[in-house]
């Protein structure tokens, strides 16, 4: 890993790709936009700062045999592209099956952030997710369903403005048993 550039290096960058799209950052309202961009890109990398198995490490097994799955749907995913850092704008179903324990729902909502507010590819995003839980609740099985626009296919390239990504990740029952991926599946679709 290379060394951080400082927040002046940061704001010097900033000016230099605003020379580069032919603005002039001395311009009364371009003054402030590289300090207003490293602002933003602290909120929108805040990721790289957090730690997945520090947020999943408190888990609860006073569940009273609960052995059902634990799901929750359309999570608004926020996330960049790490070709071109543009937003990857969508949802986040995750699902679990618990094996004796369990962990509280905001947790899984943010370890969807830790790993979104990084820069991703859908497809690692996904795994990263179901990585993480499976590793600090060791469930029956973990589902990960990310559904996506990629703001680097919609407003640039090629254009496919209602083009969204489906990336899944299914691990342990819900990649060897169909009923209970099907079951999964019925609860995401609201059937």
């Amino acid at each position: 890993m290379t060394k951080k550039p400082n927040a002046e290096q940061a704001e010097a960058a900033i000016k230099t790709l605003l020379e580069y799209i032919g603005e002039d950052p001395n311009r009364e309202g371009l003054l402030e936009t590289p300090k207003r961009v490293i602002k933003s890109y602290a909120e929108f990398f805040k990721g790289y700062a957090e730690d997945p198995d520090e947020i999943l490490s408190k888990t609860f097994e006073d569940v009273e045999g609960y052995d059902e799955i634990v799901l929750l749907k359309n999570m608004r995913l926020e996330s960049y592209c790490e070709h071109h850092m543009v937003p990857i704008i969508g949802k986040a179903h995750v699902a679990y099956l618990p094996n004796g324990k369990v962990v509280g729902i905001s947790k899984i909502a943010r370890v969807l952030d830790v790993f979104a507010k990084r820069l991703q590819t859908q497809e690692r995003l996904t795994m990263q997710i179901a990585l993480a839980i499976e590793k600090a609740l060791a469930p029956k099985g973990v589902a990960v369903i990310i559904d996506s626009m990629h703001q680097c296919m919609t407003t640039r390239g090629v254009h496919k403005s209602e083009t969204s990504t489906v990336t899944s990740c299914m691990r342990g029952i819900f990649r060897k048993d169909e009923k209970s991926r099907s079951e999964l599946m019925s609860l995401i679709s609201g059937l």
